[in-house]
């Protein structure tokens, strides 16, 4: 249920019109016969269950299967759970199958006030980390090269993401690029130092280290004790 006040904050903000109130309830008229213009003849009348009036607010029942969002919600989580368990193959298929419902931005056709700003947040963030979480999955399963193009792209749109340079030094390294991956962490360790004064982070710079000396824990890592390669010098 979403509250009439959290309905107004994200139409007006705090400067609330002194017909608010008559307003939302007209765009509530209006929403429910746009619905019952798109439901079967036979069912227009059940429009009010659809989105339902609530104490101090409204309801849209529909079923889960219905709403995008939750499908891939369902399916990066099943993702999620396949990497733990170590089922590389289950988790990279679950989470591109979850990417592959993505069409651009979240809500890119909504104009988002508020409150929607911050699901728009929350959704870009959960597709970066199930995308990061995929390319984990293949890494183990040894598509270093495969995924060289990709992680090239996500570094430059990311260009601060630790997590991202350390998958990208790792599918070069594996792919024998030993130099090429470590200037990915020379162009980091630069930019990090410069635009925001600091050094790469612990892990980072031990991922770092382990290639200078030909560490043999980079090479692939299958199974359910590791939860990502920037974990593997977390320690």
């Amino acid at each position: 249920m979403v509250p009439v006040p959290t309905l107004m904050e994200e139409l007006w903000g705090t400067d609330l019109p002194q017909s608010s109130l008559t307003t939302l309830q007209t765009y509530i008229l209006q929403l429910r016969r746009m619905i019952a213009k798109a439901l079967p003849a036979e069912r227009a009348e059940s429009v009010k269950e659809i989105l339902a009036t609530r104490y101090d607010g409204y309801m849209l029942k529909i079923p889960a299967a219905a709403v995008d969002v939750h499908t891939y919600e369902r399916l990066v989580t099943e993702g999620r759970q396949a990497f733990d368990r170590g089922e590389d193959e289950r988790a990279a298929h679950c989470l591109s199958e979850a990417l592959g419902m993505w069409e651009g931005p979240a809500l890119v056709d909504v104009h988002a006030g508020a409150i929607l700003e911050i699901e728009v947040m929350r959704l870009e963030e959960s597709r970066l980390v199930a995308r990061e979480r995929r390319i984990d999955a293949e890494l183990r399963l040894g598509r270093h090269v495969e995924l060289i193009a990709e992680l090239a792209d996500l570094t430059a749109r990311y260009p601060r993401n630790e997590g991202l340079h350390s998958q990208a030094m790792v599918a070069l390294y594996r792919s024998g690029r030993q130099a090429s991956a470590l200037d990915v962490y020379r162009r980091l360790r630069q930019r990090l130092i410069t635009e925001l004064g600091v050094e790469p982070s612990p892990q980072l710079q031990r991922l770092h280290q382990a290639m200078l000396a030909v560490d043999p824990r980079l090479d692939v890592i299958a199974g359910p004790r590791r939860t990502s390669t920037f974990d593997l010098y977390a320690a």
